[in-house]
């Protein structure tokens, strides 16, 4: 198994924090890697929500909730070729300092030690690039 572990704070409570986050579909406006993401059901999380990411290049990913608990966090499930991909997001209140989120990408299956690694290297660029758009995206926002 490949682990990749993104972690970072934003000056917002847990539950805006959460508000923003879960709202999947805008993900575009500070993920420029995605291009688009469709949930079925359409808006909120759900413990049935089962979403498409498009990507660039074509690429698409398809996740299913696996655990949701909020405004604590969220596991989805999805596949990449043979690979099996687990997103994990964690919200953490932070006294008086707002919000610590945790990403946490897990890949396994056949070739996880050479694709997965891959896979994770490319993920860990794109995160490094939107993590500091969504703490503007999601502070600017503040009351």
């Amino acid at each position: 198994m490949i682990r990749l572990v993104r972690s970072f704070e934003v000056g917002l409570d847990r539950l805006r924090a959460w508000d923003h986050l879960a709202r999947v579909e805008e993900w575009p406006s500070w993920a420029r890697h995605i291009r688009a993401v469709t949930l079925n059901p359409p808006g909120d999380l759900t413990a049935e929500t089962v979403g498409t990411i498009r990507l660039g290049g074509g690429l698409r990913s398809t996740f299913r909730m696996r655990r949701l608990d909020p405004p604590h966090g969220w596991l989805w499930v999805g596949g990449f070729l043979w690979l099996t991909v687990r997103y994990d997001h964690i919200f953490e209140e932070l006294e008086e300092r707002g919000t610590r989120i945790r990403f946490i990408v897990d890949v396994e299956g056949f070739g996880a030690g050479s694709l997965g690694r891959l896979f994770a290297a490319i993920y860990a660029r794109n995160l490094d690039r939107a993590i500091p758009n969504l703490i503007r995206e999601m502070e600017a926002v503040r009351p």
